[in-house]
């Protein structure tokens, strides 16, 4: 059985749907067993408003741009098939969720955890690792050597992208590791069971007497060029 999780972002005409507020750009990226799948849905959307200025400085979508892309009630479905049973990965997913909500609510379709097995929010599962720290997507992708530099703008395609990205870095633990691992050796290991390792049963093999003097040799070549003992040296001598 494959773990299907989706990444979404959106981008919208303002803060509040409240206020009338809509979803201007929505995408989605697709990721199956920690590996992106190249698949994806991306849309842009005519809200039939204007955005705030606050919001057009984000995305840059202007008025005359999404006028000629459809409402989001011909495409809903879309959306409804792609996170079908899904693990649903989004930053600050309250903002998200309300106004895909209103935006469902308009088609008569349910809210949309009802559309998905689960949402997740990844930014407080960043706070959660981080505490204290920015964790915002730039600061994420700064801190797990994520490049952004090509984002001038927000774009709900690029930013989901990258949050993917964070978001397989940020869960990459040892368990995960393990896993990949005996994943990648086959049957090599299949069915093998790692435990603990008793190191007393390790054979230990001691250096020669012509490789202990061609260390001792080494350490007085840091010696000299030091102009004093090495650490190594001094740790020895202090045993």
């Amino acid at each position: 059985m494959t773990n299907r999780v989706v990444i979404l972002d959106t981008e919208t005409t303002g803060l509040d749907p409240s206020q009338g507020h809509r979803v201007v750009e929505l995408a989605c990226v697709e990721v199956e067993n920690r590996t992106l799948t190249g698949r994806h849905l991306h849309l842009y959307l005519n809200p039939d408003r204007d955005s705030d200025p606050e919001a057009l400085a984000v995305h840059g979508l202007t008025t005359e741009f999404l006028s000629q892309h459809p409402r989001f009630e011909e495409v809903a479905q879309q959306l409804v098939d792609f996170v079908k049973d899904a693990e649903v990965i989004i930053h600050n997913a309250s903002f998200d969720t309300k106004f895909l909500n209103a935006e469902l609510a308009r088609c008569r379709l349910p809210e949309f955890d009802r559309l998905c097995g689960k949402i997740t929010d990844s930014l407080l599962h960043a706070r959660e690792i981080h505490p204290g720290k920015r964790n915002s997507l730039d600061a994420l992708c700064e801190r797990y050597g994520i490049s952004n530099a090509h984002r001038t703008l927000h774009g709900a395609l690029l930013d989901s992208e990258l949050l993917a990205d964070v978001w397989l870095a940020m869960t990459r633990g040892q368990d995960a590791l393990l896993m990949d691992f005996q994943e990648e050796q086959g049957n090599g290991i299949d069915g093998v069971e790692i435990g603990h390792v008793d190191l007393s049963s390790l054979k230990v093999v001691m250096a020669s007497e012509a490789e202990l003097a061609e260390h001792d040799a080494y350490l007085d070549a840091l010696d000299k060029a030091a102009g004093q003992p090495c650490v190594w040296r001094g740790e020895v001598v202090a045993s």
